[in-house]
């Protein structure tokens, strides 16, 4: 009974791990593939919007990220003014992302260690329905985000609104004003949409090619199975 319990522990807790790993992973990517920023200041015209050259604007960003992302450093905004209030914001959404990255690297270890202990057989992991766990993870995944990214769709200044009131409760410091935090006219909110759309789309690639994998693997395992029951009953 003991061992049984463990099994069903360690499987749930594979499945959340491959979840989180899946949404963390996507969402560190606007995150820290920072070209993906600077591959948009041209197109959204930033320059002729703010009066700042590409090299200016790309500064101020990564000067922005640079705090967001690294210890020890001190929030700025390049040559644009900010308020205390706007620096405030930046300091919860360092949190957030601290958080995502940790998060991030607690999932990658929990997967490594429980699939290498499954390999070595000291640990037993059940497959639900006869699916690697991970294939379930997939699709509750896919299932909500595509939800979420329909959503997104119809209303995105709506859904952006929301976010915020879920993940900074109670403040209203992220509403900026141009004339004081600067930094908000090369934060355009395209930009935050194609981040969304990024974000949805890796969760969906991810999902997409661990289903058709897991779906490969098992007819593989399925054929497998097949040809040795054969070949006992031959004998």
């Amino acid at each position: 009974m003991k061992s049984k319990s463990l099994s069903i522990f360690l499987t749930a807790l594979l499945a959340v791990a491959v979840a989180l790993f899946i949404i963390t992973v996507s969402i560190g990517l606007p995150i820290y593939l920072r070209f993906f920023y600077y591959l948009q200041i041209e197109p959204l015209n930033l320059p002729e919007k703010t009066g700042y050259d590409y090299a200016t604007i790309k500064q101020a960003y990564d000067e922005m990220l640079n705090y967001l992302t690294l210890p020890n450093r001190d929030f700025g905004t390049g040559v644009f003014a900010f308020t205390a209030e706007g620096a405030s914001h930046f300091a919860d959404c360092k949190v957030l992302f601290n958080l995502n990255v940790s998060v991030l690297i607690i999932s990658t270890c929990t997967i490594a260690v429980l699939l290498t202990l499954s390999k070595l057989k000291i640990v037993t992991l059940y497959r639900p329905f006869k699916m690697h766990v991970s294939f379930i993870s997939a699709v509750s995944i896919l299932s909500v985000f595509a939800i979420i990214g329909l959503l997104c769709a119809i209303d995105f200044n709506k859904a952006f609104v929301i976010f915020h009131k879920i993940f900074f409760a109670g403040k209203d410091n992220w509403t900026f004003s141009p004339q004081k935090d600067q930094i908000i006219k090369v934060l355009p909110q395209q930009f935050f949409m194609n981040c969304g759309i990024l974000i949805v789309s890796s969760i969906v690639l991810i999902c997409v090619g661990i289903i058709v994998f897991q779906t490969i693997m098992r007819r593989k395992h399925a054929k497998k199975t097949k040809i040795i029951d054969n070949e006992l009953t031959e004998v």
